[in-house]
């Protein structure tokens, strides 16, 4: 039987609950194996528009979030890669790594409105069934030409561009991020020195 295996890429800088919330959901939604956080090395629409914490420390605070939740795992082929990151890339090299497998590409509703900017987003499209995460509420209008698959998860207002700015602030990131990616920003410096 073919794995059914998700792929939710971003920054993850840092990852927080609501990117834990919505793979999980979509996993059991979908039935899936497998969902893989993907930790873009270099996301190249966010390039150039604010500094980036290294990729390696945003793949470990991706690890210290999924360790010990069944069925989601760390992916770090976009580092291993090496340059941009782009997810047409990142199918193949999982399609090489599980043959045979159904792939799912996993995005929110604002990614899947832009899909048609994405680096060969028709390959995108050939490898993997389109997963758009829905919030409560009126579902926003998708582009016409793709087979949306869509999956409702709570809506939980977490964003990482706040949570880097309350560290910076000072401002406590308990229950936003799991205890053990606190653990990571703290003992690696990450975004203020004050942590």
């Amino acid at each position: 039987m073919p794995l059914r295996i998700g792929l939710f890429g971003g920054t993850f800088d840092p990852p927080h609950v609501g990117h834990l919330v919505t793979a999980v959901n979509v996993r059991h939604a979908l039935t899936l194996d497998l969902v893989v956080l993907m930790v873009a090395n270099v996301p190249w629409q966010k390039e150039g528009t604010r500094p980036i914490t290294p990729a390696q420390d945003r793949l470990a605070m991706v690890r210290a979030a999924v360790a010990d939740v069944e069925g989601l795992v760390a992916g770090e082929a976009e580092i291993l890669h090496g340059g941009p990151s782009y997810t047409a890339d990142t199918l193949m090299a999982l399609s090489l790594e599980y043959p045979d497998s159904h792939l799912f590409t996993i995005v929110g509703d604002d990614a899947a409105a832009g899909i048609r900017t994405w680096q060969r987003y028709e390959e995108v499209v050939a490898r993997s069934s389109l997963v758009v995460v829905d919030r409560p509420g009126e579902p926003m209008e998708l582009p016409s030409g793709f087979d949306w698959i869509r999956v409702e998860v709570p809506h939980l207002d977490v964003s990482s561009t706040d949570l880097r700015a309350r560290a910076r602030d000072g401002r406590p990131l308990d229950y936003l991020v799991t205890d053990p990616v606190l653990d990571v920003i703290r003992a690696r410096a990450l975004y203020a020195e004050a942590m």
